[in-house]
């Protein structure tokens, strides 16, 4: 067997190798991207020339849409038949899925350059990347013995809202509806990408904790999880409708049950065990941002609606706080479980993670620091070279991983 059969082989042993891999990569190139046009903008460099885009529009949807879908279908892929018990995904199946979507991100990255032509054809791959990923889900779901579902059919719920977003993200290319760039927007965030870590984080952050630290009682209430998913939900609908000066209820609701969860979910005592911590941290990023969205939108409703005062600042913790940090945090467990690994998380991946929330902190300075307002390019510029060096390392680390075979001997 050559070398490039071995490495093909290895990619293809487990679902989450192959996508992992590319969203590592992902995760480099969408921060590259977006560092080079605030550059642009700063007058360091010469502004990339894109195709009628405006850059903001593409920022946000390389982020919701291109870097994040990567590692949360490389691990619902692994974890559907685990939790229920059903058919294992097959690997022509997954590997299809991971091969439309990066044909699908490099024909869009090129159209940003090249056109809308190239732009809206990388959207259709990436649509039936999607469509099959979603196909292979629910095949799951459907087909596996009856038992307890109520996860996997909120994540694959989810999941067909995140492909109703970037069909609409593709409507807007291709018309300029700005409904449909608002539809897209909204229901990345609060259709797709909140609900389905809201799932994960319910279903694995208890058990986790429950391996590791002794006497742990796993709590884990259901009515929690439909409200926080219903105000999730909620937020997005509003702001559809033009009514976000009514979302404040909705955040403070959602922000109090996220709070209290990390409380019962023993947030300090998660600290004896890195690998844990890491996850109970980007969870707490999550009532942290809420209790923000909920804080400015009052103030915008009791202002009427003239001023959001921290900006996007609670956006970025939520962002880049919980989704980002709780899938540094998740793949590195997947990665060194599923590797063969100890699952012990190592110095230098701690201090990857403990400087990755550096990046929240400096994007959201200039928002809520009136002085700092005038230095914003600055603080930008630095979060992106941070978010680059941090996922740069950890790549260096990890992505090795994902084309060689368990250190343990064992298939996958």
């Amino acid at each position: 067997m050559n070398k490039s059969t071995t490495i093909w082989g290895h990619l293809s042993a487990a679902p989450h190798r192959s996508l992992f891999l590319a969203g590592s990569f992902q995760a480099l190139l969408t921060i590259l991207w977006w560092s080079i046009e605030l550059a642009g903008r700063a007058g360091l460099v010469a502004p990339p020339l894109l195709s009628g885009i405006t850059p903001t529009w593409v920022h946000g949807f390389l982020m919701v849409y291109t870097f994040f879908p990567f590692f949360i279908l490389g691990f619902l892929f692994t974890t559907f038949p685990n939790w229920m018990n059903g058919e294992k995904i097959r690997p022509n199946r997954y590997m299809a899925v991971c091969l439309l979507m990066v044909c699908g991100v490099i024909l869009f990255y090129a159209g940003l350059f090249a056109g809308k032509l190239l732009i809206s054809a990388g959207l259709l791959l990436m649509l039936t990347g999607w469509a099959n990923a979603i196909a292979a889900l629910f095949h799951v779901l459907l087909t596996a013995p009856a038992g307890d579902k109520r996860h996997a059919w909120v994540a694959g719920t989810a999941f067909v809202a995140g492909w109703l977003g970037l069909c609409a993200y593709a409507l807007w290319v291709l018309t300029d509806n700005t409904d449909m760039l608002n539809f897209s927007r909204q229901a990345g965030i609060w259709f797709f990408m909140l609900p389905i870590l809201l799932t994960v984080s319910h279903r694995m952050i208890p058990f986790f904790s429950s391996r590791v630290l002794e006497n742990y009682v796993v709590i884990r209430p259901f009515g929690l999880l439909w409200l926080m998913v219903g105000c999730a939900v909620a937020h997005g609908i509003l702001h559809l409708l033009d009514l976000q000066g009514y979302a404040w209820w909705a955040d403070l609701l959602l922000a109090g049950c996220a709070l209290y969860l990390s409380y019962v979910w023993q947030f300090f005592r998660s600290f004896h065990v890195r690998l844990l911590a890491v996850l109970h941290i980007s969870f707490a990023w999550l009532g942290i941002a809420m209790l923000s969205f909920g804080l400015q939108g009052m103030l915008f409703w009791l202002n009427g609606g003239e001023h959001y005062w921290l900006g996007l600042a609670p956006l970025h913790m939520l962002v880049v706080g919980y989704f980002a940090s709780m899938v540094l945090g998740m793949a590195s467990r997947v990665t060194l479980g599923h590797g063969g690994f100890p699952l012990k998380l190592d110095h230098l991946t701690w201090l990857l993670f403990i400087a990755f929330q550096v990046v929240i902190v400096l994007r959201v300075i200039p928002d809520i620091l009136p002085f700092a307002a005038s230095m914003a390019p600055k603080f930008y510029l630095a979060a992106g070279g941070v978010w680059l060096s941090c996922f740069l390392l950890w790549v260096i680390k990890y992505a090795p991983i994902y084309w060689r075979a368990r250190v343990d001997g064992k298939a996958g």
